[in-house]
């Protein structure tokens, strides 16, 4: 797989208007503990459900993939410690022997410190990404994020590394060159600039998207996302595990970490049409076996928004087929998978009993 996006922890810094997952905010006292301990108590388990082998072939040639690990930001003092470091040194010790694998830190950029860059570059990390340079940030607005912009400049150049927009016609390998950084944020000349339906971005009315965008259709988005092995192969994880074909999130997980193997879910799901359509960027085509147009499915992208505006884009018609059937499929292929491990247990089980009675003098019957 060329990229996994690995949300750690729900708690941020920061409230952001335009923010796309609600649960990114700063938490206090029993709230933040709980939070913490849900990252620390499934972090073990994601990471020994994800590949062993985390690559992919472009060109014939195999490439080390990336994890992109995020937050709410990852930065933050209780999740850095806690959370971050352990599930760092988790990563490079799973792929050391297998390939290696790039790893991606995102954070604001304003809690980043020389000495928690050397920590992180000291566990493996790649590239530190800077994802708060917009003014949907307080404090970023305009000139303002200059200042922040120059110290880390001064900090990464300190630190031997280089802007990855120097290197975008070639690829970043594994052991190979300096560390790296990016900056970028919800600017109107990004690719995220203008906002998903999601979350506060989408409670304060602030997506400026139509039916014309098709997110969906796009890295990050759903395109390519079961085609682990090739370039373009992505999906994202939340804390929780729950994994999903895109950053923005379906209204429904494909399957959770916590409990399978990543390749497992990606592949009992794959023959299934709407999953199919997902892959191909083609959202309005999720429903054409299940009796949903794309006439219908482009209706129910229609809603209006919470600040009374007529509103229409394919992740509103994407979330209504998942409440509606797709949520219901994924449900019963996450119990047929369920029922086939627990067979294979018991049977695992019953063959050891078999061994056991037939070796161990203390369970051996005699006529």
């Amino acid at each position: 797989m060329e990229s996994i996006y690995y949300v750690l922890c729900w708690h941020c810094h920061r409230r952001c208007k335009h923010c796309y997952e609600e649960r990114f905010r700063p938490y206090v006292r029993d709230e933040l503990e709980a939070v913490v301990a849900e990252a620390v108590r499934n972090a073990p388990r994601i990471i020994a459900n994800l590949p062993a082998r985390l690559s992919y072939v472009e060109d014939g040639q195999e490439r080390a993939g990336r994890i992109i690990l995020s937050g709410g930001d990852v930065l933050t003092e209780p999740v850095r410690e806690r959370v971050l470091y352990p599930t760092l040194q988790a990563i490079r010790d799973k792929y050391r022997e297998q390939g290696g694998v790039r790893v991606i830190v995102q954070t604001t950029g304003d809690l980043l410190t020389p000495k928690i860059l050397d920590e992180l570059l000291a566990l493996g990390v790649n590239t530190v990404s800077i994802a708060g340079m917009d003014d949907y940030h307080v404090g970023m607005e305009g000139d303002k994020r200059q200042k922040l912009i120059d110290k880390l400049l001064a900090m990464f150049q300190a630190a031997g590394l280089q802007n990855s927009a120097l290197f975008a016609a070639r690829r970043l390998e594994e052991g190979t060159g300096p560390a790296y950084f990016n900056m970028f944020g919800a600017t109107e000349d990004a690719w995220i600039g203008k906002l998903w339906p999601r979350g506060r971005a989408w409670q304060n009315g602030l997506s400026t998207a139509t039916l014309a965008d098709n997110f969906c259709n796009a890295w990050s988005g759903g395109l390519n996302f079961l085609n682990h092995g090739q370039a373009g192969s992505e999906v994202s994880i939340d804390p929780t595990g729950d994994v999903y074909p895109c950053c923005l999130k379906t209204a429904h997980p494909l399957g959770s970490l916590t409990e399978e193997p990543l390749l497992e879910i990606l592949d009992h799901i794959a023959s299934q049409p709407a999953i199919q359509a997902i892959n191909a960027g083609a959202p309005e085509k999720m429903g054409l076996a299940h009796g949903w147009s794309e006439a219908r499915f482009l209706e129910a992208s229609r809603t209006t928004s919470p600040d009374g505006k007529p509103y229409q884009n394919l992740c509103i018609g994407c979330d209504r087929f998942h409440e509606e059937v797709l949520g219901k499929v994924l449900d019963g292929l996450y119990r047929e998978r369920r029922a086939r491990r627990h067979s294979v247990l018991a049977r695992s089980g019953a063959d050891t009993a078999g061994q056991e009675s037939a070796t161990c003098p203390a369970t051996a019957t005699h006529s």
